[in-house]
């Protein structure tokens, strides 16, 4: 039989294995949490990698939209239906691009035309957008009843759209009434004045 002194040998080399056991896995665990923080780096990384390559595509894109007409407006086209469900909540039935319509031998072309239950939506794309232009469109929706009497008893909401405004353009696209559709950072397409155009005119 084991005497007491024994018995405590025994005792204290299990302990000591044991905080040596407990010792060696917290360190395990700190390499493991180590390992993940520099995995969760490169994760940011990547991630902030892949957001800016998108950004600089969309910028390539866009620039070379600006050389080649109605490129913009193949680039604006994908985006009216998140942008319609987002800022006004209703879903389109019909979208199509360059609608022309002849009534009494004039052409009138929208450029972008979606269809709501209650709301349709006039899209003008300009590669270069101008002052001049948000005028312009207000004048050609006057007349958009003529060429689409069909759509009568919906709301028309007219939205000016392109992949860069120059601040100017927006603030009197603004003062106008008229929304303003363009790319965020180069991200995404979003109405940069919808805020400031509710808060102004209230409109809806």
């Amino acid at each position: 039989m084991a005497t007491v002194k024994e018995r405590v040998n025994v005792l204290e080399v299990t302990l000591t294995r044991f905080i040596e056991e407990m010792k060696a896995f917290k360190d395990e665990m700190k390499a493991f949490k180590d390992e993940m923080l520099a995995f969760k780096e490169e994760m940011r990384a990547f991630k902030e990698e892949v957001r800016e390559d998108r950004r600089r595509m969309n910028k390539q894109w866009g620039e070379l939209a600006q050389k080649m007409g109605t490129l913009v407006e193949d680039l604006v086209f994908p985006a009216t239906a998140p942008v319609i469900r987002k800022y006004f909540q209703c879903e389109p039935e019909r979208r199509a691009i360059r609608v022309l319509c002849r009534r009494d031998g004039q052409d009138y072309e929208v450029d972008v035309l979606a269809v709501c239950p209650e709301t349709v939506f006039m899209i003008e794309v300009r590669s270069r957008p101008k002052p001049q232009d948000v005028d312009e469109i207000l004048e050609k929706a006057s007349q958009f009843w003529d060429f689409f009497p069909e759509y009568r008893g919906k709301a028309l909401i007219v939205i000016f759209a392109s992949l860069v405004f120059p601040e100017s353009v927006i603030r009197y696209a603004t003062r106008r009434g008229l929304y303003v559709m363009a790319f965020r950072e180069w991200e995404y397409m979003d109405i940069v004045n919808f805020e400031e155009l509710q808060r102004l005119h209230g409109t809806s």
